[in-house]
């Protein structure tokens, strides 16, 4: 096993500028995010979107013995977990959901001087070590 982890930024909208990104991510109230997210080659997934997406895909392809699908679908239908999803974004760089970890710093960097403003509440980072993520529950 590889000592080389990879790397995820997620971002916390403030719910204003959450429902701006998901409608209209080149909108001129997100510049100073969308400035920092080109120079790094990098773009928003509303991570409840991305639930929803994979939600939609399992059910076209049958969701029987499928105990993520099912962990997702409860997810994205409890109310306090929407709300709580709507305004985490992942950022993807270069098409990538998870990135080598200098990519994920100097993005994480840049975006720090956002933090507490009236447009990112929160950053966090998430890598690809097993041990330091959920695991899919089991049934």
């Amino acid at each position: 096993m590889s000592n080389e982890w990879q790397y995820q930024i997620r971002i916390f909208l403030s719910g204003r500028f959450a429902e701006i990104a998901r409608a209209d991510p080149a909108n001129a109230a997100l510049k100073p995010l969308t400035e920092i997210l080109s120079k790094h080659d990098a773009a928003l997934k509303c991570q409840y979107d991305a639930f929803a997406d994979y939600c939609a895909e399992a059910e076209r392809h049958g969701t029987k013995d499928n105990p993520l699908y099912a962990w997702t679908k409860a997810t994205i239908e409890n109310p306090a977990k929407k709300e709580k999803y709507l305004k985490s974004f992942t950022l993807y760089v270069d098409g990538h959901e998870v990135y080598a970890k200098e990519l994920a710093d100097a993005l994480e960097e840049d975006l720090k001087p956002l933090v507490g403003g009236a447009l990112i509440e929160r950053i966090s980072k998430h890598d690809t070590n097993p041990a330091n993520n959920p695991q899919p529950p089991a049934r």
